[in-house]
């Protein structure tokens, strides 16, 4: 088992860290599009470019946990969240701001769900799943904190004198990281550099769990940026549609509570069947909705709860598809589609919305959601390879 104070200060770390980087754009965006010379292109075009950058370094991060130790990576990821912030704050134009996202998609990946999962897995084996769904209840509180935090500083400092406050919080999560164990000390590192390879016999599950990945972050990137968009357009007047917009979080946190309190002897294959099933359930209502009701409710409490389970399949399903020890090599190589995938998304929705309308939005959510269904069904029906 692990240490407590180890959970507890990697959940701190996640709460801390999406909020200073994630959900950053979701309070200052208005303010930096507004700002001379920037524009909404540029403003929301920067987060978009820190995605891509963290899909395109995945899987060479994936090594550098496996071979310097979650505790060496995540301290450098904090360090770089302080300086992209810096950067932000500091821009005079286009060419630093997206500087700045690079360095910050950089340092998501080296200090988010992904680095931290791999980090508590080194520290505590396959004895370390029930830790993975505890930080991501913590880590879905950081909008519910930063975002009121980030409105206060931003009243109080300006949208740039709030992102130094950011970049001075990023780097007091350093202490937190020395709970974690040094390369060497069961906290992993191996001697030299090397390149899991994915089994024969486990391959074809390695491609169902990328593809469950991918979808699930192509739907949640779309409906996180047009969510109240998609709910006016459906006869929702837009009060009522911040109303509803509020659900997914609140259900998303309590689906992840259930499932440390219930779920700890459900097999990783079945609780990613069930997120997917109750995923799909939510979709499936959204072009059935049709003004303030019931199915509304349905579609934002289902895609909450959905995905905030998907979170937590998505740390967990490596530990019992791949082996233990090669679980931060091997899972950097296979999500990192799905970076590419939520980049791309709040374009492709905002291209769909103004063309067909959000029916077809709806629709293509729905799809996204019977993909990542049945991978996972025929992952969880597969018989499970030997490790």
């Amino acid at each position: 088992m692990l240490p407590r104070r180890t959970v507890a200060a990697v959940g701190l770390s996640q709460l801390v860290n999406w909020g200073l980087s994630y959900y950053a754009l979701g309070v200052f965006g208005p303010s930096i599009a507004a700002e001379p010379g920037f524009g909404p292109a540029l403003a929301y075009g920067g987060f978009s470019l820190a995605l891509a950058v963290m899909g395109l370094s995945s899987a060479a991060l994936g090594r550098a946990v496996d071979r310097h130790g979650g505790r060496a990576v995540m301290s450098a990821g904090s360090l770089l969240l302080a300086l992209g912030c810096a950067m932000l704050a500091v821009a005079p134009g286009a060419g630093l701001y997206l500087a700045g996202w690079v360095v910050l998609g950089l340092g998501m990946r080296m200090c988010l769900y992904e680095a931290a999962f791999a980090a508590l897995v080194q520290a505590g084996g396959s004895a370390a799943r029930p830790a993975l769904s505890q930080i991501t209840l913590l880590g879905g509180l950081a909008s519910s904190l930063f975002w009121p935090l980030g409105a206060f500083l931003e009243g109080a400092l300006g949208w740039r004198g709030a992102l130094l406050v950011y970049a001075a919080i990023a780097l007091s999560m350093l202490p937190l990281y020395r709970l974690l164990p040094a390369a060497g000390q069961g906290g992993g590192g191996t001697a030299a550099p090397r390149r899991a390879t994915i089994p024969p016999e486990t391959r074809a599950a390695a491609i169902l769990f990328a593809a469950i990945v991918a979808a699930t972050a192509f739907l949640s990137s779309g409906l996180s940026a047009h969510l109240i968009a998609l709910l006016t357009g459906r006869g929702i007047d837009p009060e009522g549609a911040v109303a509803l917009a509020a659900l997914p979080g609140i259900a998303q946190s309590a689906a992840r509570l259930l499932e440390i309190v219930l779920g700890r002897r459900l097999d990783p294959r079945a609780l990613a069947l069930v997120a997917a099933g109750i995923l799909t359930l939510g979709m499936a209502a959204g072009p059935a909705i049709a003004g303030a009701g019931p199915v509304a409710v349905l579609f934002v409490l289902a895609y909450g709860a959905g995905n905030g389970l998907l979170t937590i399949a998505r740390g967990s399903l490596p530990l019992v598809l791949f082996p233990v020890a090669d679980y931060a090599v091997i899972a950097g190589r296979l999500i990192g589609p799905s970076f590419y995938a939520a980049a791309a998304a709040p374009l492709i929705y905002a291209t769909l919305i103004a063309r067909a309308g959000p029916g077809a939005a709806l629709g293509l959510s729905l799809a996204l959601a019977l993909v990542a269904a049945a991978a996972a069904a025929m992952l969880f029906l597969r018989r499970p390879a030997p490790l």
